[in-house]
């Protein structure tokens, strides 16, 4: 595995260097996160599950009207929505009418109200969570909310600026071609591969896994 002086340099010296450093993702201060509201978190978090296989302007010109349909995504409201409730809203034409993705509002708004109550805010949450195990966000995502795996969860913390690496096409050939994994990482141990790597760059660098992702991207092609 190369260090990060390699892929810097890499990139630098592509003829499109410009491009490629003005794509790096914002990344949020832990008081930026903090200060977001859990309703802020469950809507982009919803929006990214919808937005999953479909075109993105097309989920975000609609996203208005869901939040006028999900009580502007409070957490707390939303549990509590029946299934006939749910149900209802497979009749709304303003709306992506997708049951399984419709469902898993409820669940999401469930995850995002009890992580809130016992971290002192969802944002706070996201903020205290380290980035050297950020493997271990993307399962506790997974695991208790709903629509969430793959590259949804990673995804969704891009999104809100939360410090993460994404395992893109790109991203897992030059995590091939490093020598880091010989696979799409799946299981654990892989995925646990993929995160020394990252933490050794971060180390070595001091820049955000979101950056070193993003410029690693472009070390191949």
């Amino acid at each position: 595995m190369k260090n990060f002086d390699w892929i810097l340099e890499h990139v630098s010296n592509r003829e499109d260097a410009d491009y490629a450093f003005s794509r790096l993702p914002e990344v949020k201060t832990p008081e930026q996160l903090i200060a977001i509201s859990d309703d802020r978190y469950l809507s982009d978090m919803c929006r990214r599950v919808f937005r999953a296989g479909l075109k993105h302007s097309l989920v975000d010109s609609k996203w208005p009207a869901f939040e006028t349909a999900f009580f502007g995504f409070d957490p707390l409201k939303l549990t509590y929505m029946s299934d006939e409730q749910l149900e209802a809203q497979m009749q709304n034409k303003a709306i992506i009418r997708h049951w399984g993705k419709i469902k898993s509002i409820r669940t999401n708004a469930l995850m995002v109200h009890e992580l809130s109550q016992t971290h002192d805010g969802f944002g706070r949450f996201i903020a205290d969570w380290p980035v050297d195990d950020i493997i271990g966000l993307w399962a506790l995502l997974k695991k208790r909310g709903a629509q969430l795996g793959g590259q949804s969860g990673a995804s969704f913390l891009r999104m809100v600026g939360k410090d993460t690496f994404r395992l893109s096409h790109d991203v897992i050939a030059a995590l091939k071609a490093q020598g880091v994994i010989d696979k799409a990482p799946t299981a654990k141990r892989d995925l646990q591969k993929v995160q020394d790597a990252f933490n050794t760059w971060q180390q070595q660098s001091g820049r955000p896994v979101s950056h070193i992702s993003m410029l690693l991207s472009f070390t191949v092609g």
